[in-house]
């Protein structure tokens, strides 16, 4: 019998999360904040990430509580959300006391999603602002096309006319006292698979998209140098009520990474840019390689959210596609 218990993620009590969606635009900004602070540590493994304030999760960096961490659609022009969750935070008396100002500490990772829906349109500060407000009110725990993963595709090694859906996926597990979540938007370049059986739930079409094509097999006839750009990356967090050091929750990160490789194929290629938080909320004593290895597990379950809860119609899916 499984030492595992499923459970939501509202039970994490230092966490809420909250959305922002543009559904004409297909893109948008997903908040966590962290109403106690947090411990963070990250984890950088593609080659082209859009990312803001990632040295705040450095061991070397000062040691003050990240208050939340945001993940957004719009590339790096998404970054811009981040200016929307500093000033909401203000607003709430909630930062880091410099003396002359509170200063709210917030991380930010960006998926590539400009080129599904309208690529003039990307999260902005107002969104970020929208995403935290709705953060305070609690937290909310729908999945696939929201927030962050509004714009999320996979399967694009051949361009959009040949990917597939996918979105923002949840998960959480509880051993005993010990709780680790999952947070994540799959983005990828790759396919995405089941890895309790190998299975295929999404990823590169044929060009009739009456089936799959094998996107390892289809990138080993790139001998020669290729622009594999179509606009990538899978970013995402786990969150534990563990206590854990900054270098901890980076090895944490590290470990979770192992996720992406179970259930993305290829993965962390120059044409993405995949990033992996990793969050302490608590202060239950619990060993490192333990924890590290559920939250790969747990990250895997949640990327298969993903892609189970964000699948439309065909004909939804590529309308939005320039």
């Amino acid at each position: 019998m499984s030492l595992l218990k499923e459970i939501s993620i509202t039970e994490l009590s230092n966490l809420r999360i909250g959305h922002a969606s543009d559904h004409n635009a297909q893109t948008g900004v997903t908040v966590l904040y962290f109403p106690q602070g947090a411990k963070v540590g990250c984890d950088i493994s593609g080659g082209g990430p859009a990312s803001r304030e990632t040295p705040l999760t450095s061991p070397v960096t000062a040691d003050n509580p990240i208050n939340a961490i945001v993940l957004s659609g719009g590339s790096a022009y998404g970054l811009a959300a981040a200016d929307g969750v500093m000033n909401y935070l203000e607003s709430q008396n909630v930062g880091y006391n410099t003396g002359a100002a509170l200063v709210p500490l917030v991380c930010q990772s960006c998926i590539y999603d400009l080129s599904y829906g309208d690529p003039k349109i990307r999260p902005t500060a107002k969104m970020g602002e929208e995403a935290c407000r709705q953060a305070f009110t609690g937290t909310d725990t729908r999945t696939g096309n929201i927030g962050a993963g509004t714009g999320a595709t996979v399967g694009k090694l051949y361009g959009m006319k040949q990917s597939m859906k996918s979105g923002l996926g949840i998960a959480a597990v509880s051993v005993g006292n010990f709780q680790m979540a999952a947070v994540v938007v799959v983005n990828a370049l790759g396919d995405i698979f089941n890895p309790q059986n190998g299975q295929k739930i999404a990823g590169l079409k044929t060009p009739d998209r009456s089936g799959f094509l094998d996107s390892v097999q289809e990138l080993y006839r790139f001998m020669t140098p290729h622009d594999q750009f179509t606009g990538n990356t899978t970013i995402g967090a786990v969150i534990t009520n563990g206590a854990f050091s900054k270098a901890e929750l980076n090895k944490i990160a590290s470990m979770t990474r192992c996720a992406y490789a179970r259930c993305i194929n290829p993965v962390a290629t120059m044409a993405d840019g995949d990033s992996i938080y990793a969050a302490s909320i608590g202060n239950v004593s619990v060993d490192i390689n333990m924890a590290g290895t559920l939250a790969a597990e747990v990250m895997a379950q949640a990327i298969q959210n993903a892609i189970y809860t964000s699948q439309i119609p065909e004909e939804e899916f590529l309308k939005y596609i320039p």
